[in-house]
């Protein structure tokens, strides 16, 4: 039971090293093709998408983070985000920190 709290607390705290939460996210996409969508709009050094390790599949949300604050500034440019038909939600890391 520690071991897992440990293990979130963890998590929590790299989530702050990211730029944007992406949520929604279909099912067919993978963390390959999130990283390429979103290479359009800046260099992007790391996503990570969790899987559940019950049913195999992701979690439905990831995590961005780009090499530069304007990287960041051009995805929020862009009105919405279509991957696969489906409309994705971002949220910018630092506005969730500063709410939480």
């Amino acid at each position: 039971m520690a071991a897992a709290r440990a293990a979130r607390e963890a998590a929590r705290r790299s989530r702050k090293l990211f730029d944007i939460f992406v949520a929604e996210v279909p099912w067919t996409v993978s963390s390959k093709e999130l990283k390429e969508y979103f290479s359009q709009f800046g260099s992007v050094q790391r996503c990570q998408l969790p899987f559940d390790k019950d049913t195999g599949f992701h979690k439905r949300y990831c995590w961005i983070k780009f090499s530069t604050p304007e990287d960041v500034q051009n995805v929020f440019q862009k009105d919405s985000h279509i991957l696969e038909g489906a409309k994705v939600a971002l949220k910018q890391a630092s506005q969730a920190h500063k709410l939480g």
